[in-house]
C-alpha cells in the first residue's frame, strides 16, 4: 500500500473504531429513534456510516479506468441531488436488520476495505458512484463521511456522550471541506483559518501580500465541518461565537454549505 494512503487508512480505522464502540453501547431503544437527518433513523444512519466504504472496495476491484479524474469538489457536487436516492437505498438495506446485524456489517466492511487497500500499489483513477477520481481522493471522501455522520449520530441522541472524534480523521475532513470552498470560490481576499488543521484563501477581490489579510474568518474545526455540510447556519455560528469574522468580505454565508 502506497505511503499516501497510510494516514487516511489510519484515520478511517481510528474513527470507525470510535463509531462502532459508541454504537455497541447504545440502549436497545435508541436504534429506532429518528436521527437528525430527515428520513433516516439511527439504525439506518449507523448502517450507512459503517458500510459506506463498500464503494471504495468495488472501485478497487474494478480496477483503473481511463477517464480523466474529477477533483473532490466536482465529484461531491453530485451528492446534493442524490440525498433521497441514498436514503431510500439505505432504508431498503436496513429493513429487517437489528443492532447485531449492523455491527456485524461494520466489522465486515472494515475487513473488506483494509484487505482491498493492502493490494493497492499506486493511486489509480477509479470509478466512484458519481464519476471517476483518484483512489486517494475517494478515500478522503470516505473519511469525511465517517466524520460528518459521527457528528450526526451524536446529535441524534444528545442525552448520550458523543462519539469521540479522531484527530487525524477530523483533520482530513476539515482540509477536504476547506479545499472545496477554495476551489469553488477562488480568490485571495479572505483567509479562512480552521486551527490547527487548515488555512486557505478564497473569494475574489484585492489580494494581500504580507501582514494580516484584510478579511479573516476563524472557526473551530467542528463548527467548520457543520457549517460546510449545512448542519449549522452562518448566523447561528456567529451568534454562538463559533465564528470570528473581520473585514467587509468576511461573510461566507453565500458560499455555504459546500456539501449537503
Amino acid at each position: 500500500m502506497p505511503a499516501r494512503f497510510e494516514a487516511t487508512r489510519a484515520a478511517y480505522v481510528a474513527q470507525q473504531h470510535n463509531v462502532v464502540d459508541w454504537l455497541a453501547a447504545l440502549p436497545a431503544e435508541s436504534w429506532d429513534q429518528p436521527s437528525r437527518l430527515a428520513r433516516w433513523s439511527v439504525l439506518e444512519l449507523a448502517l450507512h456510516v459503517t458500510g459506506m466504504t463498500d464503494i471504495a472496495v468495488r472501485a478497487i476491484a474494478q480496477g483503473q479506468v481511463a477517464d480523466k479524474p474529477l477533483s473532490i469538489a466536482t465529484y461531491v457536487s453530485a451528492w446534493a441531488g442524490a440525498g433521497a436516492e441514498i436514503a431510500e437505498r439505505e432504508r431498503d438495506d436496513a429493513r429487517g436488520l437489528g443492532a447485531d446485524a449492523v455491527l456485524a456489517n461494520a466489522s465486515r466492511a472494515k475487513t473488506d476495505l483494509l484487505a482491498a487497500l493492502d493490494g493497492v500499489t499506486d493511486n489509480p483513477v477509479v470509478m466512484g458512484r458519481r464519476g471517476p477520481l483518484r483512489l486517494a481522493d475517494l478515500m478522503v471522501t470516505r473519511v469525511n463521511e465517517l466524520v460528518v455522520h459521527s457528528l450526526d449520530l451524536s446529535a441524534s441522541l444528545p442525552e448520550l456522550a458523543p462519539i469521540e472524534m479522531d484527530h487525524g480523521a477530523t483533520g482530513i475532513s476539515v482540509r477536504m471541506l476547506a479545499g472545496i470552498i477554495a476551489e469553488r470560490v477562488p480568490g485571495h481576499s479572505v483567509e479562512l483559518r480552521i486551527p490547527p488543521y487548515s488555512a486557505v484563501q478564497c473569494v475574489g477581490g484585492p489580494r494581500h501580500t504580507r501582514g494580516t489579510p484584510p478579511n479573516v474568518v476563524e472557526v473551530d474545526a467542528m463548527a467548520w465541518i457543520e457549517l460546510a455540510t449545512g448542519r449549522l447556519s452562518w448566523a447561528d455560528a456567529v451568534l454562538r461565537g463559533r465564528v470570528h469574522a473581520s473585514g467587509e468580505r468576511a461573510d461566507l454565508a453565500a458560499y455555504l454549505p459546500v456539501l449537503s
